[in-house]
């Protein structure tokens, strides 16, 4: 079965989306785009909230979300309980979020990264599984409720 992943962007990372949704959906992903759909200013929680909502009920098995520098939206994520919002900038540092932290939503810096790496990152990202172990534990200790 195909694991479903979420999207969303704020105008900064509009252009990222755009070219990530058909690279997953070559990759055998289906993908729910939460917008937004054009570059016109937005605010970034309007976009964040509904992806981690739907990891966080298991709509979607992974999230993605992008603006510029991924720390909005990474902040915003990670309000949700269950959810584990990671900023990946090498593919390193995806591939230790799922392992180690099991990270559900990666979220991508687009003013800091190109789209090459971005890509790399995101494949990284929802091809890894956590390694569970001692890291189970630890992430178990994460949530505040």
């Amino acid at each position: 079965m195909s694991k479903k992943i979420a999207i969303g962007s704020d105008h900064a990372g509009v252009d990222y989306k755009a070219a990530l949704i058909p690279f997953l959906e070559e990759l055998g992903y289906t993908v729910q785009d939460f917008g937004p759909s054009t570059a016109d200013s937005v605010d970034y929680p309007d976009f964040a909230h509904p992806v981690a909502s739907s990891v966080e009920t298991k709509e979607n098995d992974l999230g993605i979300l992008i603006c510029g520098s991924a720390n909005g939206v990474a902040i915003t994520a990670n309000k949700h309980q269950g959810i584990r919002a990671a900023i990946c900038w090498l593919e390193e540092i995806s591939a230790l979020a799922r392992q180690h932290n099991d990270a559900n939503i990666v979220c991508i810096p687009a003013r800091f990264i190109d789209l090459d790496l971005a890509k790399r990152i995101v494949r990284t990202f929802v091809t890894t599984d956590f390694e569970g172990g001692r890291h189970a534990n630890r992430v178990n200790k994460i949530s505040c409720s």
